[in-house]
């Protein structure tokens, strides 16, 4: 099992920049693929990004794509979201999470039902 929480959100102007990080604690966090999410109000939840359990692959969803960057840091059982260029439609509260992978694997999940374990959220903000 493990715990996911989220840091790194806040308020931003468009254009701008911000780095989300999610701390997993808990055993074996390598063996987990990872996960982005967002919810905007009154909307659904939305794929934003996804890492594979190996750290190879990613995938990105249409609406971030070649802004947004996700990495790991398996040493420090934490998972990043580099995003710049941020439009007001990014806002959203950021979801982090984790399925765990029984073999190593470069499988990068992109829906939400794969993944077993969630984070609380950061609320990002940005301003027009």
């Amino acid at each position: 099992q493990v715990q996911l929480v989220e840091s790194g959100g806040g308020l931003v102007q468009a254009g701008g920049s911000l780095r989300l990080s999610c701390a997993a604690s808990g055993r074996s966090f390598s063996a987990y693929a990872m996960g982005w999410f967002r919810q905007a109000p009154g909307k659904e939840r939305e794929f934003v990004a996804g890492l594979s359990r190996s750290g190879e692959s990613t995938n990105y969803g249409d609406s971030v794509k070649g802004r947004v960057t996700m990495s790991r840091d398996n040493a420090k059982n934490t998972v990043f979201l580099q995003m710049s260029s941020l439009k007001p439609e990014d806002t959203a509260v950021y979801f982090c999470a984790a399925k765990r992978m029984l073999v190593f694997s470069a499988y990068a999940p992109i829906s939400s039902d794969e993944y077993t374990y969630w984070g609380q959220g950061t609320q990002v903000t940005v301003s027009s």
